[in-house]
């Protein structure tokens, strides 16, 4: 995530929401950490956050995100609700969320990690005609999660690692 936050384009015309497992305590200080390196502005997500342009939010730890899009704009909500296939948050928790907020408006990226979390519900976002990426193989510590939305076929591209923040920045631009 450092390697693609580093690089994103500081013109990028949608929010960013982010799941990344990690326990209670350890989210404030990533995003402090991805704040330094980004130029767009990170942080942890707090309940009722504005989801705007320019902004990137990682979900605490051990709260799921979801987004509900709200007449003058859209706000994260942050829920205890049980865990997601083992996890909380979970990346299928915020896709569906995405989804149905979003529709053809989304992107959802899934990248290294094990597991499945995130492979069902970036379906729903490509089912609602939007834009799916699956970190490659090749450049996956853990080829896990991307894999399993691949075999499903809910990914329209893979994108290696080095690639993968100029693929967001475009594709974004080209979508706005």
């Amino acid at each position: 995530m450092r390697e693609v936050f580093a690089k994103i384009s500081p013109d990028l015309p949608q929010p960013v929401v982010v799941v990344q497992h990690m326990p209670p305590g350890f989210t404030e200080e990533f995003a402090k950490s991805l704040d330094r390196i980004c130029p767009l502005d990170v942080k942890e997500a707090a309940e009722g956050d504005v989801i705007r342009p320019g902004r990137i939010l990682i979900a605490p730890g051990d709260r799921h995100i979801e987004v509900e899009k709200r007449p003058l704009g859209a706000v994260a909500h942050l829920t205890e609700d049980p865990p997601m296939n083992g996890h909380r948050p979970s990346a299928d928790v915020l896709f569906a969320s995405v989804a149905r907020a979003y529709g053809n408006r989304a992107m959802g990226v899934i990248m290294t990690g094990m597991g499945r979390d995130g492979a069902r519900e970036i379906g729903s976002i490509f089912r609602e005609g939007g834009i799916t990426l699956g970190q490659d193989e090749a450049s996956c510590v853990v080829y896990g999660m991307p894999k399993v939305a691949f075999e499903l076929g809910h990914l329209t591209q893979q994108v290696s690692l080095g690639d993968m923040a100029d693929t967001i920045s475009r594709l974004g631009k080209q979508y706005s």
